[in-house]
């Protein structure tokens, strides 16, 4: 998002924050209205249209969407929405990618509060590992001819009762309403946005074999201090790994490993 865009989603991550800090608030139910807003602006062209128009006031755009909402959904939905669409954005398309994200924080939060955050951040990296080694699963949960419904079943099959139910409802949305992205991507930006969460970084650590429990602690600690924020590990087991570990921060690559030494040796020597 560029400029205005991120200066309104920045203001729309600061009012959901205060909103959900109150416990008493339903986050889950939040999040369920949150993204049938979604859903609607995805399918309305010309309404988000109408909602980001920077010709009309900002008051004057809230009221229309207070107007639309109210009756539909609940009062802090509807209060989250006007604000947002009293903001300005660069795109149109920028508003629906905004609320998306609030609807997946808002479920994200809801697992915060009752201690399950850890258990979703897993679940989602295990999912997306399930997902990249099955081409029969990942062809039935990117087929653009199932439809929406057969597709939620499937998810409800494989994660119903085995996941925390945030889990299976950010990724039943994600694979119901891909929007225009890969599955891998948006697994990846969950597992992000489960990440920030708990104000700590994500690192993908793969190694040849399952690490102890002391490693993990001496390697999340020295990332830690790297990185200067807590840091949740991604484990992943990779025989070809030849020993050592590769560590991946976002883009950075940090690697360790056998191979990767052994491959440098080669380049020198042919060199």
């Amino acid at each position: 998002m560029n400029g205005a865009s991120r200066e309104a989603l920045a203001t729309a991550r600061e009012s959901l924050d205060a909103l959900t800090d109150n416990t008493s608030v339903d986050a889950a139910k939040l999040a369920e209205e949150l993204a049938a807003v979604t859903a609607l602006l995805q399918r309305e062209v010309s309404l988000r249209r109408v909602l980001t128009d920077p010709s009309q006031p900002g008051e004057a755009r809230a009221e229309l969407a207070g107007r639309l909402l109210r009756g539909q959904v609940g009062g802090e939905t509807v209060d989250l929405i006007s604000g947002m669409v009293r903001s300005r954005w660069s795109q149109s398309r920028d508003l629906v990618d905004s609320a998306e994200e609030l609807a997946n924080t808002a479920d994200l939060t809801a697992a915060q509060h009752s201690g399950d955050l850890d258990d979703v951040e897993d679940e989602l990296f295990r999912f997306g590992r399930i997902v990249a080694s099955d081409k029969e699963l990942r062809a039935a949960l990117t087929n653009r001819s199932a439809s929406a419904s057969a597709k939620g079943q499937l998810l409800h099959s494989l994660l119903g009762g085995k996941a925390q139910p945030a889990t299976e409802r950010v990724v039943t949305r994600l694979v119901t309403q891909p929007r225009g992205r890969s599955l891998e991507e948006g697994l990846e930006s969950l597992s992000k946005l489960a990440a920030e969460r708990r104000e700590r970084m994500v690192a993908v650590v793969t190694s040849a074999v399952p690490l102890s429990d002391r490693q993990k602690q001496r390697l999340g600690d020295a990332l830690a201090k790297i990185y200067g924020r807590p840091m949740h590990l991604n484990l992943d087991v990779d025989p070809m790994v030849l020993g050592g570990i590769v560590v991946r921060v976002g883009d950075e690559v940090i690697n360790g490993t056998i191979s990767e030494r052994l491959e440098e040796a080669s380049r020198r020597m042919a060199g």
